[in-house]
């Protein structure tokens, strides 16, 4: 069977609710929706990949949508069918159901007993992810204004 030239994913970014998007079916445009190196997971029994930023955890990107139970995916990332070691279309079932899984931007919360995750709307996710920034930048002003 021949390769596809395009397409159909669910494409996940921090903050948002998932979309569905048409892509070429090469490397760039893989690239481009992670931005940077590509790395593919299979997480469930299924011809489904989760195609995320290889290095996404190490530089720092932010994050985004819980992996099973204890692993968190770094960045914006999609998922595909795979099939004979190569990329292909969402069926309308899968993407009914990955749509599902990932539905709700997620916020990241340090405790005392690890990360919690919370469900938000993308106003939400925006808001706390606004005043978490604002609290470092008090907590490095603060920082710089004692060193001195």
């Amino acid at each position: 069977m021949p390769k596809e030239n395009k397409i159909r994913i669910l494409y996940v970014q921090p903050g948002k609710y998932p979309e569905e998007r048409i892509i070429d079916n090469t490397l760039k445009a893989y690239q481009s929706l992670v931005y940077g190196d590509i790395e593919s997971v299979a997480p469930w029994r299924t011809n489904v990949r989760v195609v995320c930023n290889q290095e996404g955890k190490l530089n720092g990107m932010p994050p985004n949508r819980l992996l099973g139970d204890y692993d968190i995916l770094m960045g914006s990332f999609f998922i595909c069918g795979l099939r004979n070691g190569n990329f292909i279309s969402l069926t309308d079932e899968q993407f009914k159901r990955y749509e599902k899984l990932y539905h709700d931007p997620i916020i990241f919360t340090d405790t005392p007993l690890g990360i919690y995750p919370m469900k938000a709307t993308p106003e939400q996710y925006t808001r706390v992810m606004n005043d978490m920034q604002a609290r470092k930048q008090v907590r490095h002003n603060r920082d710089n204004h004692n060193e001195r």
